[in-house]
């Protein structure tokens, strides 16, 4: 997707941590908490930071400054800034529509490694949510990654597609289906699947809406119509990070048992689910009788 011409984007809305650390066997142990986190909801951090001895290094903390439109389209933090601001545009309208109240989630990009509400984290965890502090945290070397090892076309889309399904998440911290999925479960149909794919349907609401949600500093809509190009590489993101191509990348074969985030197909389904309907009553993934 493209922003338009002349738009431009304020600073300060999404975070920087540079430099962070985690000495010692740490880094291995702030994988283990975030994925203990993200699949049974027991924020076990704490006890681990203790076990590895803490964090080591300084970090340094800043923002993203103001952008233009041009630097939104060729550049990552700027497109992530204005992507989490249109995001934000759309969200404070949809959900109280639904008779919730809206928060921001706090947005941070991070180097190496993290601390967060879920414990330490690093870059190997991939973007994440942490619902705790209701925070997307995103290394953009990520998006690298997600071409040169899982076969992702990338472009902007591409990337925004990721951002837009993490705060999906936030969205569900909202409106309480963080709380009430089981997420200790696997395979193609538990709650952890149904979790993932309903957030890959509200960021294809987001992207379908995208082009007509105006910017409310500007008066003008924030970015111009997807183009099946455009598309592609958004779907072709949501194939990259099915778990049936992740475990045929690995070479461990497919096991569908083992599921947390669902299928290439599943995902690329509920993507298209709410970009063509535009309408977040469409993700209800958990009343689906098939996925």
């Amino acid at each position: 997707m493209t922003f338009n011409e002349g738009g431009s984007f304020e600073g300060g809305r999404v975070g920087t941590r540079r430099g962070g650390a985690i000495a010692g066997g740490g880094a291995g142990l702030a994988i283990v908490a975030f994925l203990i986190y993200q699949f049974t909801g027991i924020n076990v951090g704490p006890a681990l930071e203790g076990v590895a001895g803490g964090g080591g290094g300084s970090e340094e903390q800043g923002t993203v400054g103001e952008c233009t439109a041009e630097e939104a389209n060729t550049t990552r933090e700027c497109r992530l800034s204005a992507t989490v601001q249109s995001l934000d545009a759309y969200w404070a309208e949809a959900v109280p529509a639904q008779g919730m109240e809206f928060v921001q989630p706090d947005v941070w990009i991070f180097e190496q490694a993290t601390s967060t509400g879920c414990g330490n984290a690093t870059s190997s965890t991939g973007p994440f949510y942490c619902p705790p502090d209701q925070g997307i945290y995103l290394d953009l070397g990520f998006y690298d990654l997600l071409e040169s090892q899982f076969g992702a076309s990338g472009g902007p889309l591409a990337e925004m597609y990721v951002t837009a399904h993490e705060y999906g998440h936030h969205i569900q911290t909202i409106t309480g289906v963080m709380d009430k999925a089981d997420r200790q479960g696997s395979g193609p149909t538990s709650d952890s699947v149904r979790v993932e794919l309903q957030a890959d349907c509200y960021a294809g609401v987001w992207a379908g809406q995208a082009s007509q949600q105006v910017d409310p500093d500007t008066g003008e809509v924030f970015l111009e119509p997807i183009t099946q190009e455009q598309l592609a590489d958004a779907l072709s993101a949501a194939e990259a990070v099915g778990d049936d191509h992740i475990q045929a990348q690995s070479g461990g074969g497919v096991n569908p048992h083992t599921w947390t985030h669902g299928s290439s197909e599943q995902r690329q389904a509920w993507f298209m689910t709410g970009y063509e309907s535009r309408d977040p009553a469409t993700c209800d993934t958990f009343s689906a009788p098939e996925l």
